[in-house]
């Protein structure tokens, strides 16, 4: 059996408004990728994965996609693209970029066809109109709930000016949902795959994976059972995971394997389940080729979680052959440095967490400005905050600007020549004069140094990245304190980790290769390994 490049790539995510400024208006966009790729080059990932740059009004950073086969002016141009990709192939890098299925922008030009046609078109037949319930048809189809607050249906005013129809929008009204069980839908999508796969990608990460297909009928949600970002893991939800799905990802698989290599163009599922093997279901042979681990994002900085979300990881995905994936970080979450705690101690946790990450089987993805181990912005002024969640809520809830601010690259005040604009799109601290990737790359202990390290051996060790064993790895007990993690590799290769708050003796595995932190002797037989630090060694198998 063929054995993929994507089976153990690390996979670097470019938030391109955020990455840098090629025009110097203040916005990342595709010249100031192609002027800094070889800064993931250096770092040593194999990929490049892309937020989306298409055309779009921008209600949620891009997500909301007006013209899925042309680039956003915010961005560049078309051409642009081209050569991002073109630099990122010479460069040794394969490129990934973002699909968003679920959805459009409600500048789309089907959605303005269907506001024009009326009940019962075809245009309307794209998208997931219903007559409201209730006297007049006043009141919501059903009870579903927007994944950004409030109700997930928003009425219009028909063409007559009369009070109209609802239609589906799980997240931002500006993002009406798409009706997958559609055929004319199901062809279009299949046809912007071609459009960008004859351009050169080598894959897709799929937005919302899970979310296409919605139940037949498309009833209320039971009483009790949540619905926003909690429910996405606990409770089946008839948005969610539906059988059918997996019909619109067989199509998919059998496009990517017409391309020349049929083991070289992938499909990546942003997909959420309450099960694993639900999760596992997307990576079936003939289906998608690896899905994001968010059990083991969410897992925390606890031993005894962290081992149960692995083994179940491993074991899922080696019941359909899959690789295992591994995230710590998105352009969607909290920064590790400061969900685990924030300060000096959350620095340490964060680069031990990247230690085990990158020790286990399979592929691994990691986010721009993780390996400057840049912590999130949680002071941003209200208004200049965009996202959706925060604005929805009426500012209840943070939203995830805080972890899309710009990248520090140079200087010792912002914008850190992220721009040649005086200012980023949103502001970056001016205790980042410390981070930034240039004052990083002069000292052999920064995150960055780490991170460069851990990548080199990552591809150098035999027994690294997919090794001979995708789906195993042997657990250290003998000798192992509670609160530490070890397991082995083989052929030669130990990874410990210590979750605790204090230092623990572990025994000495080997030549050590790697350290988030000092690791010392001690005794001849024992080795301190300091509270949120993690070690790799060699022994020599």
């Amino acid at each position: 059996m063929a054995r993929g490049w994507w089976r153990d790539a690390v996979l670097y995510q470019i938030y391109v408004r955020s990455f840098a400024d090629g025009n110097g208006d203040g916005v990342g966009d595709l010249p100031g990728v192609l002027d800094r790729l070889p800064h993931v080059r250096d770092l040593g990932a194999d990929a490049i994965w892309l937020n989306p740059f298409y055309r779009s009004p921008m209600a949620d950073g891009g997500y909301d996609v007006a013209d899925p086969r042309d680039v956003d002016p915010l961005f560049g141009t078309l051409d642009d693209a081209d050569r991002v990709f073109e630099r990122a192939h010479d460069l040794g890098l394969k490129v990934v970029v973002d699909i968003v299925p679920n959805h459009t922008s409600h500048r789309h030009t089907w959605f303005v066809a269907a506001l024009a046609a009326g009940p019962g078109s075809a245009q309307r037949a794209r998208f997931l109109f219903r007559d409201g319930r209730g006297p007049g048809g006043a009141e919501p189809p059903n009870n579903w709930l927007s994944q950004f607050g409030g109700p997930a249906w928003t009425r219009i005013t028909e063409p007559d000016g009369s009070p109209g129809q609802w239609y589906l929008h799980l997240y931002a009204p500006e993002q009406p949902d798409l009706n997958w069980r559609n055929l004319e839908v199901r062809c279009e999508y299949l046809s912007i795959l071609r459009f960008w796969l004859d351009r050169g990608v080598d894959g897709f990460r799929v937005d919302v994976a899970h979310g296409l297909v919605k139940a037949l009928g498309l009833p209320d949600v039971p009483a009790g059972v949540p619905q926003g970002w909690e429910g996405r893991l606990g409770h089946p939800l008839p948005y969610w995971d539906q059988p059918e799905v997996h019909d619109v990802y067989r199509t998919w698989r059998r496009l990517l394997d017409s391309y020349a290599d049929p083991d070289a163009r992938i499909g990546v599922a942003e997909a959420w389940g309450p099960q694993g093997d639900r999760l596992a279901a997307y990576t079936r042979p003939d289906e998608l080729h690896q899905a994001f681990n968010f059990p083991y994002l969410t897992a925390g900085w606890d031993a005894a979680r962290l081992r149960a979300v692995i083994d179940d990881t491993l074991a899922t995905a080696a019941t359909v052959d899959a690789p295992p994936t591994w995230v710590l970080s998105n352009h969607d979450v909290v920064r590790p440095v400061t969900r685990f705690g924030g300060g000096r101690g959350g620095l340490d946790r964060a680069r031990a967490a990247v230690l085990l990450e990158l020790a286990l089987p399979g592929s691994a993805y990691l986010y721009q400005g993780e390996e400057l181990g840049l912590p999130e912005v949680e002071d941003l002024p209200a208004e200049l905050r965009e996202d959706p969640v925060f604005v929805r809520s009426g500012g209840a809830l943070p939203g995830r600007d805080g972890c899309r601010v710009p990248i520090p690259w140079a200087g010792q005040s912002p914008p850190f020549a992220f721009s040649t604009h005086s200012r980023a799109w949103l502001p970056q601290p001016e205790a980042w004069a410390g981070l930034t990737v240039e004052a990083q790359r002069r000292e052999a202990a920064s995150t960055l140094a780490l991170y460069r390290a851990a990548l080199r051996i990552r591809r150098e060790h035999p027994a690294l990245g997919s090794g001979p064993a995708t789906h195993r790895l042997d657990w250290h007990e003998q000798g192992v304190p509670a609160g530490v993690l070890a397991f082995a590799r083989e052929p030669g290769f130990v990874c410990a980790v210590n979750l605790t708050g204090g230092a623990v003796r572990v025994p000495p595995y080997g030549a050590l290769l790697l350290s988030s932190g000092p690791v010392d002797p001690v005794d001849g037989d024992r080795v301190v390994l300091p509270a949120d630090t993690a070690a790799w060694w060699s022994t020599g198998g």
